[in-house]
């Protein structure tokens, strides 16, 4: 068996996530109807990461295992964007290449950077439209990166999860949190190894409420604490996330 990476770039709008699903189409879906279409077998996708409806990706990252592959490593990508493009998705595989077969899309992982964006002014912009987190109000910049300083290295972030995470225990580490404001634009980073189901825009949410002074700083020790949902920020918009890379 053979086993081929792809690196992969996504505009999750019009999807229902990255994981097949009844009511809608999927990243993984479009994408294994195509390798359908080249190799006229059944080829089950592995990914680093599931993202949610609506959420985007510069480098996401996939494989899948091959027996008998009839077409050269470097032009797999180019077949499955053919594929692609014919049914109008907007999903690009940048490139694609054989790899050991102890190498995971999933259990190699060793950090994941997601970076998360938010338009910052009076008005909002259609050219930024379900790409962004749309913020008319004044943001302190500054108390939003001291209370991110509180969120790094390992705690029980439980209060920082989806109710409907399946995760066994809530236990990370965050390696990084950088905001950075370059002209109506906030850019947030976040590195971990691993996230929970909607902890990155739960994070977020929560350091919103800390910039726009609804909560203080140190407010982040005592929900982080309480590990109660209830006591967070709300859930940020799918819109303005992205899953930037992810390092092995």
């Amino acid at each position: 068996m053979k086993r081929v990476k792809l690196l992969i770039e996504y505009d999750g709008t019009s999807y229902v996530g990255w994981q097949i699903q009844k009511n809608g189409k999927s990243i993984q879906g479009e994408i294994e109807l195509c390798l359908m279409n080249i190799f006229n077998e059944k080829l089950n996708l592995h990914v680093a990461g599931r993202t949610d409806a609506g959420v985007h990706a510069l480098k996401q990252v996939a494989h899948f295992d091959i027996e008998k592959l009839r077409i050269n490593e470097n032009n797999i990508y180019k077949a499955i964007n053919f594929f692609l493009k014919k049914k109008k998705n907007k999903i690009t595989i940048l490139d694609s290449k054989i790899v050991n077969n102890r190498f995971h899309s999933r259990f190699s992982v060793r950090k994941k950077y997601y970076l998360y964006k938010i338009l910052n002014r009076q008005t909002k912009s259609f050219i930024e439209e379900n790409k962004v987190w749309f913020i008319p109000q004044k943001i302190n910049i500054n108390k939003m990166q001291k209370a991110a300083n509180l969120l790094l290295g390992k705690h029980d972030f439980n209060a920082f999860r989806s109710i409907d995470c399946q995760s066994k225990t809530s236990i990370r580490t965050i390696d990084e949190i950088k905001i950075k404001k370059k002209s109506d634009f906030i850019n947030i980073r976040i590195s971990a190894k691993s996230f929970m189901h909607n902890q990155v825009r739960i994070i977020v949410g929560t350091l919103i409420d800390v910039g726009k002074e609804i909560l203080v700083e140190e407010s982040i020790k005592n929900i982080i604490k309480s590990k109660d949902r209830k006591n967070a920020g709300q859930t940020a918009p799918a819109s303005g996330l992205y899953l930037e890379k992810i390092v092995y």
